[in-house]
């Protein structure tokens, strides 16, 4: 089955998650904040329906899924269709780039990496936000991702796991913060954000070059 498949399907039901947990998705939102900048021109990679580009003053936004940026359109994003791997930008175009729990659905992690490194700017920043493999709520949905259509066909990754491929693709002078310390169901208000990593299961880094 596509990666894609479950958001062209389910994206309703994508939608209602974040209404659902609107305390864990504000949680996210929040420390993402911390690190992508307020100024520039900005893209999301696998932007979906914009639930963070948006509200983080990201511009464009890229996503092989059409149901997905019909959503984003009307958040008012501007929607490209395409692939991680191969995004349809000259090199340098970008001060800044978001991807936001995309990494652990793209085919080819360092070659989305890469395309990344291309499209920004020398001075350019990269935001990574994802839920940590090895975190309390990753290893839950490790296990579970079966019966999940959205995580059946991901691939989790680490923070050290992500580090070496941002390292080996150029990034450098990494900065992180981290949030979510309680199963996103139970959670009632807003969840501490702290940097570094390693404590809560939804981790944001920032690299440059």
């Amino acid at each position: 089955m596509p990666k894609t498949e479950p958001f062209e399907k389910h994206t309703e039901r994508y939608e209602g998650w974040f209404e659902e947990h609107e305390a864990a998705y504000q949680s996210e939102l929040e420390a993402l904040r911390r690190l992508v900048p307020t100024t520039g021109y900005g893209i999301e990679v696998g932007v979906g329906s914009a639930r963070f580009a948006a509200p983080l003053g990201v511009q464009v936004g890229i996503d092989p899924s059409e149901e997905m940026l019909e959503h984003a359109r009307e958040r008012g994003v501007e929607v490209v269709g395409g692939v991680a791997e191969s995004l349809p930008f000259k090199d340098g175009t970008f001060d800044t780039a978001l991807i936001v729990t995309t990494i652990c659905f793209v085919d080819d992690v360092p070659q989305t990496l890469a395309e990344v490194a291309r499209v920004l700017r020398p001075d350019g920043a990269l935001v990574i936000g994802y839920i940590d493999k090895d975190s309390p709520v990753g290893k839950i949905y490790q296990e579970t991702k079966a019966q999940n259509p959205f995580y059946r066909e991901a691939v989790f990754v680490s923070t050290e796991e992500l580090v070496d491929a941002l390292e080996t693709a150029g990034f450098s002078d990494f900065e992180f913060v981290q949030t979510i310390y309680h199963w996103p169901g139970e959670i009632e208000g807003p969840e501490p954000i702290e940097s570094g990593y390693g404590d809560g299961s939804f981790v944001g880094i920032k690299a440059t070059r």
